[in-house]
């Protein structure tokens, strides 16, 4: 893994941590020295160190000869979510769209070609999947990550779909053609319906997120089990919802990356 990095800034070490807590995963949940080694391409007296400063950092505890993330792991993911306002601004609305719906919903972004929950709100049914957040899924198989996907430039979709999925879910390869033609589809109408391709029984629909500048930042949805809801009982009574939640979420996105900015001292100041 070494010289991974083109800048001269580039801190390897630090790399090779970030690898550490990756090669953590639902599969594997708990991994042994030579486990996590395996994972990262490690020599295994540096994942050994690697694994004890996360350790003493409070991101990884270890249990006999085993090691495992800790619920600290969660502060990296939050703190991303928190700083663009995300959760704020879509909390309300996907909770008044599963009222409204008895489904769930979640909200994800774009991470290489995979999606990444960020928000959900969800209800009690059985589902194929797991999905929490920080939950990965290949996009171009996902309501979400079509629409996503339907947000990029021609170049930088090109860049998008050949980088290797990082989620556990394996697809079959896609023709490229036929994707274009459905993100087109997407295009033109506004929103995106995965019908049975992530895994059997899940359908979904979902529609963009923009901030103040109408730029696609993510994207929300309504997923349903495919025994239960017909694509024609999604579109006609859940789309309207779902449209109307995502344009709720934009404007609330907007007012809040207008407000005027507050550092940590401000508020402090403020409240003393």
């Amino acid at each position: 893994m070494a010289g991974r990095g083109e800048s001269s800034d580039f801190v390897e070490a630090l790399a090779r941590g970030l690898d550490v807590l990756a090669a953590f995963s639902e599969r594997q949940p708990r991994m042994s020295l030579a486990d996590v080694a395996g994972a990262t391409g490690l020599a295994r007296p540096t994942a050994r160190r690697l694994l004890l400063t996360l350790t003493e950092l409070g991101f990884v505890r270890q249990r006999g000869s085993e090691f495992e993330l800790t619920p600290r792991v969660l502060d990296l993911g939050y703190a991303y979510v928190s700083s663009l306002g995300l959760w704020d601004a879509a909390r309300p609305h996907l909770e008044e769209l599963v009222r409204h719906t008895n489904e769930s919903s979640s909200m994800a972004q774009l991470s290489g070609s995979d999606i990444v929950y960020t928000a959900r709100v969800a209800v009690p049914k059985i589902i194929a999947l797991r999905v929490e957040i920080g939950t990965r899924f290949p996009a171009v198989v996902t309501s979400q990550g079509k629409v996503l996907l339907a947000a990029l430039d021609q170049a930088a979709l090109t860049e998008t779909l050949a980088t290797p999925s990082h989620s556990n879910v394996v697809i079959a390869t896609r023709d490229r053609a036929e994707v274009e033609r459905e993100l087109s589809r997407v295009r033109a109408q506004g929103w995106a319906l995965a019908d049975e391709e992530l895994a059997p029984g899940v359908r979904s629909i979902a529609a963009p997120v923009r901030d103040g500048h109408g730029v696609v930042k993510a994207a929300v949805n309504v997923t349903v089990h495919a025994a239960e809801t017909s694509v024609e009982e999604l579109t006609s009574r859940h789309l309207p919802a779902l449209l109307k939640a995502a344009s709720a979420i934009s404007g609330d996105w907007a007012r809040l990356e207008a407000r005027p900015y507050e550092s940590a001292s401000d508020m402090t100041q403020r409240v003393l």
